[in-house]
């Protein structure tokens, strides 16, 4: 077994391998082709998100699906009938990525596996060229994120995360008002996703695995396990051998926007508290409740999630997170329906200009994934690059180890390490074998 300090070198080389993981992405020099052509995709997971991806992004003229992926060949059949009754063409099948790859005329991929697949995935799609859109968050660990920005530096793919509010005119103008300075000095910021579902996720026995699905080749780098239903498909994000619960499902979308509107990435130290306080019984691992506390230096960040709960600060909607910049002379909450100003009182005065309430009219994911093709390209920085995808797959998860660990996390930003080695033996993955964590 490796003693601490060969372990905290080891671990604290993937950040530093990156140069630095938090510059922008704009310093990557792309190499690659203007495109008039179709262009060519595939598709490694083939429900949920990963689905919805390929489909908005098959909106656009000039693009094409010719491959799909997935373990689940009842899955796999139901979505190629779907694309061929769609679009008239049949797309190719496979169960394993790596076949899909190695797909002539395959010019890039979706990824919509569950997280813990997510490296390998979009790793050895980069080394085969392929340009990559990767669903949040981009990794289950912090030190598989890292090596992922490494990994779209050294092959120069175009790499887009599906943090698709990035792309949302209704966000962007919200962060537009923020910028503008009209709220004053921002002291605090908060997120939340008190969701109304989370109820009767009760204990289920293992059982035989279900026909047609290669639950081996699922479970990939995670421990080995029998088949449980609850594990498997939308659920298994409650389990910390795939996912990390709420905090990297809601918490990354709304952490991302917290990022870019206060123009930060990594937090000087975070606290959490929480645990199964509702449903202490049900089949979940990850909490359905929590609160995060972090320190930027200049403003906090207060995370929280609440399952089956169905509320929402600031806004009548139940149960949508959101997020908002709390100033000193004014507020900004924001959800993917609304944005409004709540401005802030002094001698009967308000100290920001009132304004309606600014409305959602379009579709966010439609415009992320026509981003992406024209950054497939023109070769143009797409609108989530993979730093970003890092950032907020990094805060998530510092939140779930400092409630995992009990303890105050402090993270250094420069040597990607953190202050305790609890703490840090949760920064990397173990790595089920015969498979390894990829070389960058």
């Amino acid at each position: 077994m490796k003693n601490r300090r060969n372990f905290i070198k080891e671990i604290g080389a993937a950040g530093l391998a990156l140069g630095s993981p938090v510059m922008a992405q704009a310093a990557i020099p792309y190499k690659g082709r203007h495109i008039k052509e179709t262009v060519k995709v595939g598709l490694i997971g083939c429900n949920s998100m990963g689905w919805a991806d390929l489909n908005s992004f098959l909106k656009n003229s000039g693009t094409e699906c010719i491959g799909l992926c997935d373990v689940d060949e009842n899955v796999l059949n139901k979505r190629a009938a779907e694309i061929e009754s769609k679009f008239g063409n049949k797309p190719k099948t496979f169960t394993k990525h790596q076949n899909l790859l190695e797909m002539d005329g395959l010019q890039a991929v979706f990824i919509g596996t569950p997280d813990h697949w997510h490296c390998i995935q979009m790793i050895d799609a980069c080394k085969a060229g392929k340009d990559v859109y990767v669903e949040k968050p981009i990794a289950n660990s912090i030190y598989e994120a890292n090596l992922m920005v490494a990994a779209a530096k050294k092959y120069k793919n175009v790499v887009q995360v599906g943090q698709w509010q990035r792309s949302d005119p209704h966000w962007i103008s919200a962060l537009d008002y923020l910028e503008s300075g009209v709220l004053g000095r921002i002291r605090q910021v908060k997120a939340w996703a008190d969701v109304n579902y989370g109820r009767g996720f009760d204990v289920v026995p293992d059982g035989p695995t279900p026909e047609g699905v290669d639950y081996n080749r699922w479970l990939g780098p995670a421990p080995e396990r029998n088949f449980n239903k609850n594990r498997f498909h939308g659920t298994f994000r409650y389990f910390w051998d795939y996912a990390g619960g709420l905090m990297t499902d809601w918490g990354v979308h709304m952490i991302d926007m917290v990022l870019a509107g206060m123009k930060v990435t990594d937090p000087v130290s975070v606290t959490a508290i929480g645990g199964k306080l509702a449903f202490p019984e049900n089949a979940a691992e990850t909490p359905d409740t929590l609160t995060t506390v972090y320190d930027f230096g200049h403003f906090s960040f207060i995370w929280e999630q609440f399952m089956a709960m169905g509320t929402s600060p600031y806004f009548d909607d139940q149960g949508l997170p959101g997020v908002a910049f709390i100033g000193t002379k004014g507020i900004l909450a924001i959800n993917r329906n609304e944005w409004k100003i709540i401005p802030l009182e002094e001698d009967g005065q308000y100290l920001t200009p009132t304004m309606p309430t600014r409305k959602s009219r379009g579709n966010g994911l439609d415009k992320h994934t026509e981003n992406f093709l024209e950054a497939i390209k023109t070769r143009k920085l797409p609108n989530c690059t993979i730093e970003m995808g890092r950032n907020a797959a990094l805060v998530a998860h510092l939140g779930n180890i400092a409630y995992r660990t009990g303890e105050k996390i402090f993270w250094n930003k420069e040597t990607q390490m953190a202050s305790s080695a609890g703490a840090n033996q949760l920064l990397k993955p173990t790595y089920r074998a015969p498979w390894e964590i990829p070389k960058v």
